[in-house]
């Protein structure tokens, strides 16, 4: 496959991916800033600060509010960012290689965008959750559509590499706000709010349900973090996340990759054999920023094996 052709196929999942996970990060904070005691500016300013937005925003925008930052991260086109941003962004790669896409993705990819086009902020500060939803059921209705519809080559191995890359890197980020960002002053853990918080991240990443069947028991920090880093069967998870990164890096690998490979089998092998207890003997933010570290390392490989053209 030509190397521009996966690099465009590449990044249209990644940011049709980004959307929906920016769409579940907000979300998670929006349903943060209605807990009781809640501090509103704390919650929507560490959104900013886990994004390595804060600076940007703060020029632009000044106070933190809620309607600032949605605004900021969901409909501003200057912000690179943002939803709008990213929906653009994936149509554009997905017009790029239209012919290498089926009718049916196209047609999801392209009616989205226009959609979110057509949204003014204006009609969804009453009720951001209701747009947060729709972003995360049209990225739900990509995947299947891409999954029912798409030769499964190359083409759609690339494809799934980045979604998976994009989606570990947030779930990590996600877990990274509630302990790095919302604590930062060690306050107690385990209280009513505590209690509150961890369901929102729960329900931010579709897991409220399926803690419940897989623990059945209250909701603690050490089990939640433990379905959404360890368990395979979580489809949000870390570990779910490198199973799909390094099966379909197999699946496209070539002469150049054999040390991104080597990479993320490590990555996912400690995954694989990981035990909750030592992650959070080791810290919790500790382990969450390794992760990010190496996947990134893992992406930029990506890029360098397999989508910038080589030098003759």
């Amino acid at each position: 496959m030509l190397s521009r052709t996966a690099d465009h196929l590449y990044w249209m999942a990644r940011y049709t991916e980004r959307a929906e996970n920016l769409a579940r990060m907000l979300d998670v904070h929006y349903r943060m800033s209605m807990l009781p005691n809640a501090s509103v500016d704390r919650n929507w300013g560490a959104i900013l600060r886990i994004n390595e937005l804060d600076g940007d925003f703060a020029h632009r925008y000044g106070g933190v509010t809620q309607a600032n930052v949605v605004r900021y991260m969901a409909f501003d086109a200057d912000n690179p960012s943002s939803i709008y941003s990213c929906l653009r962004a994936a149509r554009e790669n997905a017009h790029a290689v239209r012919g290498t896409l089926t009718s049916e993705l196209w047609e999801t990819i392209n009616s989205t965008w226009l959609k979110m086009r057509a949204t003014r902020p204006e009609a969804m500060e009453n009720d951001p959750g209701a747009f947060f939803e729709w972003v995360k059921f049209r990225s739900h209705v990509y995947r299947g559509v891409s999954v029912g519809t798409m030769l499964h080559d190359e083409a759609f191995n690339f494809a799934r590499l980045g979604t998976y890359l994009e989606r570990g890197d947030n779930t990590a980020r996600l877990l990274d706000v509630k302990y790095h960002v919302l604590l930062p002053h060690q306050e107690a853990v385990g209280g009513a709010a505590d209690y509150y918080q961890w369901g929102a991240l729960l329900k931010s990443v579709s897991a409220f349900e399926i803690y419940r069947k897989v623990y059945r028991d209250a909701i603690t920090p050490m089990r939640v973090a433990e379905l959404l880093v360890l368990r395979a069967d979580m489809p949000r998870s870390l570990h779910r996340c490198m199973d799909e990164v390094y099966a379909n890096l197999e699946l496209v690998a070539n002469s150049h990759s054999r040390e991104t490979l080597r990479r993320a089998g490590e990555l996912h092998a400690n995954l694989h054999y990981g035990a909750i207890e030592d992650i959070f003997e080791g810290g919790l933010h500790e382990f969450v920023n390794d992760f990010l570290a190496r996947i990134n390392d893992i992406g930029s490989r990506i890029t360098e094996d397999f989508l910038v053209p080589m030098a003759a």
